[in-house]
């Protein structure tokens, strides 16, 4: 049957560095499952479909990992799902401070589900989807941070909001 991992996140948007985590979260568990939540404390660009959707097409040709959104309590859905170990990804210290406290904590409600941590590769390790989104929306390049398709939307998405790039007040005097 081999051994199932959650990769949990909002994946708003999905970025180049999430997808680099889900990749090698393939290679070592038999099944990935990419958790989007749907019920973040954030505010989001996207909603939990397009996030679903972004997720989904930036990882078809995985066929190990398989895109699904929960809510709730992630140790619960690790249950529900049989899955054995929750992945995280880790770019910094800070992550690892707030990584940890969250590992204790389902460990304390879900001690028979393990979490393992994986080093942001060095190409990824400076992205978060939301300076990501802060730069799109100042009309900055998203390329080779996320999908094209994933910067598509965004500048899409800040568009239609009218956040579109506005001009920089030191080219307007």
């Amino acid at each position: 049957m081999g051994i199932t991992a959650i990769y949990p996140g909002t994946f708003d948007p999905i970025t180049m560095g999430h997808i680099d985590i889900a990749r090698r979260a393939a290679h070592v568990f038999d099944r990935v499952i990419l958790a989007v939540y749907d019920t973040p404390a954030k505010s989001l660009v996207f909603s939990t479909p397009e996030r679903v959707a972004m997720a989904r097409r930036a990882l078809t040709d995985v066929s190990t990992v398989d895109v699904r959104e929960f809510n709730g309590l992630l140790v619960d859905f690790a249950r529900h799902v049989g899955a054995k170990v929750i992945v995280r990804g880790l770019r910094a210290v800070s992550d690892f401070e707030i990584e940890t406290q969250m590992a204790l904590m389902n460990r304390k409600m879900a001690p028979e589900v393990e979490e393992v941590f994986l080093v942001a590769s060095l190409q990824y390790s400076f992205l978060s989807a939301s300076l990501i989104k802060e730069i799109v929306k100042l009309g900055g390049p998203a390329e080779g941070l996320v999908p094209d398709f994933v910067a598509d939307a965004l500048r899409q998405k800040f568009a239609s909001a009218g956040e579109a790039a506005p001009v920089p007040r030191w080219l307007s005097g």
